[in-house]
């Protein structure tokens, strides 16, 4: 089954939410009905990056890993790239 990762970026904070789901369109609902408790706690969101991965499983790893990195300007070179370059490895 094919994936997404996603990144939201949300407005007043600058923060990054970094997710990974089947179904990209439930989980955005999801997310501005605050059922999640950063986006409860962030507020109003930008989708700013979405990347198709083949497996939900893959897509989960790749959530994890960017998650483990704790540095914004990873995440930013990942929006920038439009691609998250360790896939290709």
């Amino acid at each position: 089954m094919k994936a997404l990762i996603y990144i939201l970026q949300f407005k007043k904070s600058g923060r990054f939410y970094v997710g990974s789901t089947t179904n990209l369109e439930r989980r955005i609902r999801q997310h501005k009905r605050k059922h999640t408790a950063t986006t409860n706690r962030f507020g109003d969101f930008d989708v700013v990056f979405t990347q198709e991965i083949e497996s939900l499983e893959r897509a989960r790893w790749a959530e994890m890993k960017i998650k483990s990195w704790k540095r914004r300007d990873f995440i930013e070179k990942i929006i920038k790239d439009d691609k998250i370059s360790f896939l290709e490895e």
